[in-house]
């Protein structure tokens, strides 16, 4: 079982886990991790050959795989580990297992750590600065709890004493007006609503002219859950974003069901890709893991979906509360991964 609150954990935790692999030169079986059995028959090789790595990297895939990581991307991975490893002149006698743990942990923290840096707070105050609301687009499939992470957001941003209004563009959905009213009842913000069958784009429009009158300093818009392949609801969902150029596209997933989450954000930017009006079409920004207590240590799908958008997990989401929204841990999601 892994320790959530050390994978959800801020930016304090320190990794004293770490050099555990590499402290394995007792010849206890027992206690052997399985970097140190794979790799014990080649302890002491002058160099790395292919033939070498072929049997621990199969270990380190399978490894991968149990914990909810694509097979083409646990794959990918470990060729990546083994291009970095493969000729590496090492001193005799010198136990390789920390050498390969700390290519993959290197690996594994890259992909994870954003390409690009998304600072909410600090770019809502360069929005402001600007006299315009920061605008933050939910996007997903049915049933992941857009709305209700909406509002873990939404008390998020409160805490750091900033404005914030919600913006009712799922005019689609039966009672998702009423479920983001009661939202925002509850949170005390003030919300921008239309009733249904209205085209959402040009609600979330209407909403970012209010708040910027009003002074909100952020707006949240909720969309209508939909399919990745029902391309008429995807086509207004690239409209809402062409026309609005919203600051932040977050993208809303669930850890539970794992790799069907990486398929759907991969899907998700295609169509976006394909439909948009712009030669540059805006993609997703980031992601919000819903979920994310019910999945023990099965936490590749995190891993995944980062590798194949290139966009960070902002947030995970771990409960039914307000409150129950943090920031990823990434070193100890890489932890989980290698146990």
């Amino acid at each position: 079982m892994m320790d959530k609150e050390e994978i959800i954990s801020s930016d304090s935790e320190e990794d004293e886990e770490d050099e555990e692999v590499g402290k394995e030169s007792k010849p206890d079986a027992k206690k052997k991790g399985w970097f140190s059995s794979m790799f014990q028959s080649i302890a002491g090789k002058a160099n790395l050959e292919k033939a070498d790595l072929e049997p621990a990297l199969k270990a380190l895939k399978d490894r991968l795989m149990t914990k909810n990581v694509a097979e083409e991307i646990a794959e990918k991975l470990c060729e990546s580990v083994a291009a970095s490893l493969e000729g590496k002149k090492l001193a005799s006698f010198t136990r390789i297992s920390s050498t390969v743990q700390a290519a993959m942990e290197e690996a594994l923290v890259r992909i994870l750590t954003p390409r690009r840096s998304i600072d909410i707070l600090r770019d809502v105050q360069a929005a402001k600065e600007q006299r315009k609301p920061y605008v933050v687009v939910f996007v997903g499939v049915n049933g992941v709890g857009k709305s209700t992470n909406l509002a873990k957001v939404a008390y998020w941003l409160l805490q750091h004493k900033v404005s914030v209004m919600m913006a009712a563009c799922d005019t689609f959905r039966s009672g998702a007006v009423e479920q983001l009213r009661t939202h925002a009842r509850r949170l005390q913000i003030p919300i921008f609503e239309k009733g249904y069958e209205k085209d959402p784009a040009v609600v979330a429009k209407e909403a970012i002219q209010e708040a910027a009158r009003n002074g909100s300093e952020v707006v949240l818009v909720d969309t209508a859950g939909r399919m990745q392949d029902n391309e008429p609801l995807m086509r207004a969902l690239s409209k809402l974003i062409y026309l609005n150029n919203p600051d932040l596209v977050l993208f809303v997933g669930e850890a539970l069901v794992g790799n069907d989450a990486v398929d759907q954000l991969s899907k998700f930017n295609q169509k976006l890709a394909d439909l948009s009006a712009s030669p540059n079409p805006r993609l997703i920004d980031g992601i919000l893991l819903t979920k994310f207590d019910t999945i023990d240590d099965k936490v590749g799908a995190a891993l995944s979906m980062v590798y194949i958008s290139g966009s960070p997990v902002m947030f995970v989401g771990c409960g039914q509360s307000y409150t129950d929204l943090k920031k990823l841990n990434v070193k100890a999601i890489v932890k989980t991964l290698l146990k």
